[in-house]
């Protein structure tokens, strides 16, 4: 735990805050990020990435240490060090990764006029810009099954995106798809399948048709976002894949001069503050 503490300390410290999007903000006194920042990043708190830093935590579970890999801007070699210091399994073909290339990541740090999400081979939520949080809602206040949007959409319904029925049917068929094929290449996912068994345990629409020979695919379409603060608007939608990896970037636009850019821009100056 000792060396994995100097080898975060030292990633830490060749990180630049320009590089992850963050502000310089003033004098520092080592040219790499915060611990704060990293906790940011990572979506931990700074006493843990203290604890971690110091050798002082017990092992980092494997959410943990992607988590850590992502914010650093780690590459493939350097998060399976990270995985072999910890103890830890390193990622292997036969499980979903959570990994976000460092491209990727660029993406998602550079495009802060389109909110934008990255999801796993399950639809998962790993990663976000703020726009995505100011249009969607904020999913570092989702805990569990809720940063999956497979689970959100039949277990917990309620989300800000409005769709038609017919929206609504061939989303439905696309995402029982998408995880009847991520389950053919991962058949041993223990997360996976606990995620299939859940949906069809507690949705019967989703039970349905994860019974049924229906194919669906993602396509471009419009979505009508139904805002607390800025009111209804429509964007467009669209699912890109990344190539090489299971990940799906969704990434929302509005066409220029059109009310739903003027509101996009509003919520990226206000992000997620209530309006009086």
């Amino acid at each position: 735990m000792a060396e994995l503490g100097r080898t975060l300390h030292a990633w830490r410290d060749r990180v630049t805050p320009e590089q992850v999007g963050l502000p310089a903000g003033g004098k520092r006194r080592a040219p790499g990020l915060r611990r704060e920042e990293l906790a940011q990043l990572a979506g931990l708190s700074v006493d843990y990435i203290i604890r971690l830093e110091q050798g002082r935590s017990d092992s980092p579970s494997a959410q943990v240490l992607t988590a850590l890999a992502r914010a650093l801007r780690l590459s493939d070699a350097e998060r399976n060090h990270l995985f072999v210091l910890a103890g830890e399994v390193e990622p292997s073909p036969g499980r979903l990764s959570a990994y976000i290339p460092p491209g990727v990541q660029r993406i998602v740090d550079q495009l802060d006029g389109a909110p934008l999400c990255v999801c796993d081979a399950a639809w998962t939520i790993i990663t976000w810009n703020p726009l995505f949080a100011a249009v969607i809602g904020d999913p570092s206040e989702w805990r569990g099954r809720d940063r999956n949007i497979i689970y959100r959409h039949f277990v917990s319904p309620g989300d800000r995106v409005v769709q038609t029925p017919e929206q609504q049917r061939d989303f439905q068929i696309a995402m029982v798809t998408d995880l009847r094929a991520s389950l053919a290449r991962y058949p041993h996912d223990a997360e996976l399948l606990a995620l299939i068994d859940e949906l069809r345990a507690r949705d019967a629409e989703f039970a349905r048709l994860w019974g049924q020979p229906i194919v669906g695919f993602h396509r471009s379409e419009q979505k009508t976002i139904r805002h607390p603060e800025v009111g209804a608007f429509t964007i467009d939608c669209d699912v890109l894949a990344v190539p090489g990896s299971d990940l799906r970037i969704v990434v929302y636009t509005a066409a220029p001069n059109t009310e739903a850019a003027e509101k996009l821009r509003l919520l990226s100056v206000i992000g997620l503050q209530t309006l009086i």
